[in-house]
């Protein structure tokens, strides 16, 4: 089964993300559906597509491709 394309997320929410990683900011998110909280941790370019690694308030360590969420002032 192949990935969708990746699709651009719009520049605000982007900018958004990076600021939040910069000042270690905890940000609700909407991942499939389910809230989620996060604090960003980096945001990066890989195999034509933008990342997010971020942690849980629970310690968990994510990595996400940026199309895949939404932020929840968003949403």
């Amino acid at each position: 089964m192949s990935e969708t394309p990746y699709a651009p997320i719009p520049c605000a929410q982007h900018e958004r993300l990076e600021f939040a990683a910069l000042t270690g900011q905890w940000l609700e998110v909407k991942i499939d559906g389910q809230k989620q909280r996060l604090r960003p941790l980096d945001v990066y370019t890989r195999e034509g597509a933008e990342w997010l690694r971020a942690e849980t308030d629970g310690g968990e360590a994510l990595t996400l491709r940026l199309d895949r969420l939404v932020l929840a002032e968003d949403a």
